[in-house]
């Protein structure tokens, strides 16, 4: 799967006199595959040189002669230099070989200087190539192009035609709409990666929405993004999520827009979560990404921020392009302020980290839906605050009556225990000023008890949890309620 666009700009670089062109990529086979048409159209014998093999001529589907003793890189690159007929070289897994070679490097550069004279074209190709500054301005870059939607369709229909073969002709199940959110979620994969996932999905004779979620954790794992990013794997269902009804309505009436790339309205980019410590801004982040069914990252601040100068910021260009990658998706900036505060005390990189997200988040085209969480909105810059960077600014406040009465049933019935035996009104009224953190924890206390004592969990226990705790809501009375007052004319409510 070569694709038209490939072979139409790989044989425009050629054709176009670059000496040297590095191709970074897993797929090895793929991108001989396409040098061989290549080769082909524009009449070039094609040799390929590794370790093992030294170097020979691959092209016409049949092995012609080898060039002896060519497997120490210093004497391959010797005979391409004293080679008389215009060729295409491709050199796998060269690149260790440019780390304080300075004779390499050398050869390199006679071979790149006599290519008007010779046309010799060298085509490096390896997962990794970082050139030496003496060969960089001689040398170009090619991207493999990753598989289109319509293209993913139809390796998936292959796939599962091949299986069908091997199974005494049985049909591989599925529906048309788990097709689709399959097919959105391999996007941003390499075909041989894209054909190993859709293998392991079919394997059973379905392909189901429940098979998803695993599908972009290894997608995740494929593209080798841990670290900075995490992968969010257990994305909690909006009926986890006590109240905030405004947003799960704002949500809702956006959900189609943004995947759906057909309907003429401007994608929505993002939305901010601020509130009390404990509010359930995370949890409805997560939520985010369980009721679109698409997979969640997090990008953590902390592990983004490094001494060396210029490296902080890198770690964020490479997290949001990786984000990229796995698009359609969720970004989840958690506590946004820590790592973008106004602080003139870290020699600019703040400032710098600052300037390099906002300009991703005007320019970005891919499906990253932007989710911030913050619990000190004080201390964020107001470039990021101004509409246009996010669609919207949500305040999850204290829940309210009603509100704790779905969180305590939630908690309950998460624990195998029935709601609709607990007074539950009681317990809300008696919960005012908790956070849904704090209730669940009101909850957990009651049933260690419980057990301890070979008792039923009882409405009572729960409330006697209640009365031995005190909220954060009154330990920072006079901070919460500056915060309050601040939202009430800034924010749109959650709930």
């Amino acid at each position: 799967m070569s694709g038209k666009t490939d072979f139409h700009d790989l044989s425009l670089l050629i054709k176009s006199g670059n000496p040297i062109i590095t191709i970074e990529t897993h797929e090895e086979s793929r991108a001989l595959n396409l040098l061989g048409e290549i080769a082909a159209h524009l009449n070039r014998p094609l040799f390929c040189w590794d370790h093992v093999d030294g170097m020979r001529r691959v092209d016409l589907a049949y092995d012609l002669a080898e060039m002896e003793n060519s497997q120490e890189p210093l004497d391959a690159l010797a005979q391409i230099n004293e080679a008389h007929r215009t060729c295409l070289f491709a050199l796998c897994d060269f690149h260790p070989h440019f780390e304080d070679a300075p004779k390499v490097v050398r050869l390199l550069k006679e071979i790149a200087l006599k290519h008007n004279e010779k046309g010799q074209t060298l085509i490096f190709i390896s997962h990794s190539i970082e050139m030496p500054q003496e060969i960089k301005r001689y040398s170009a870059s090619f991207q493999l192009a990753l598989p289109s939607e319509e293209q993913l369709e139809k390796l998936i229909r292959s796939e599962a035609t091949q299986w069908s073969r091997k199974n005494d002709g049985q049909k591989v199940k599925t529906d048309n709409e788990t097709l689709k959110k399959l097919v959105r979620n391999l996007k941003g994969m390499t075909h041989a990666d894209a054909t190993t996932l859709i293998r392991n999905v079919i394997a059973d004779g379905a392909i189901t929405e429940a098979e998803l979620p695993a599908i972009n954790k290894a997608k995740f794992e494929l593209l080798d993004m841990d670290g900075v990013l995490s992968f969010e794997y257990e994305t909690s269902k909006f009926t986890e999520v006590g109240g905030l009804k405004n947003l799960k309505q704002w949500l809702k009436h956006r959900e189609a827009i943004f995947l759906n790339r057909d309907i003429p309205l401007d994608p929505p980019k993002g939305l901010m979560l601020v509130g009390v410590q404990g509010g359930g801004k995370s949890l409805a982040a997560k939520s985010v990404a369980g009721m679109w069914g698409l997979p969640l990252l997090r990008l953590d601040f902390g592990a983004l921020y490094n001494k060396f100068h210029g490296e902080t910021e890198k770690n964020l260009r490479e997290s949001l392009k990786m984000a990229e990658l796995m698009a359609p998706c969720v970004l989840w900036f958690d506590e946004i302020e820590k790592g973008i505060s106004s602080s003139e005390n870290d020699g600019g990189t703040s400032q710098r980290v600052l300037a390099t997200l906002l300009t991703w988040m005007a320019e970005k085209q891919q499906q990253v839906f932007v989710v911030a969480t913050a619990n000190d909105i004080s201390r964020l810059p107001p470039e990021l605050m101004r509409k246009g960077r996010l669609d919207e600014i949500f305040f999850v406040d204290l829940p309210d009556f009603d509100s704790r009465c779905e969180i305590f049933s939630i908690h309950l019935n998460q624990r195998q225990q029935k709601s609709e035996k607990f007074r539950l009104a009681a317990l809300s009224q008696a919960s005012e000023g908790f956070t849904g953190s704090e209730i669940e924890q009101a909850v957990v206390s009651a049933l260690y008890r419980a057990y301890a004592e070979a008792l039923p969990l009882s409405t009572d226990a729960i409330l006697d949890a209640l009365n031995q705790t005190r909220p954060l809501s009154v330990i920072m009375a006079e901070k919460i309620q500056a915060l309050r007052d601040w939202a009430q004319e800034r924010t749109v409510m959650a709930n």
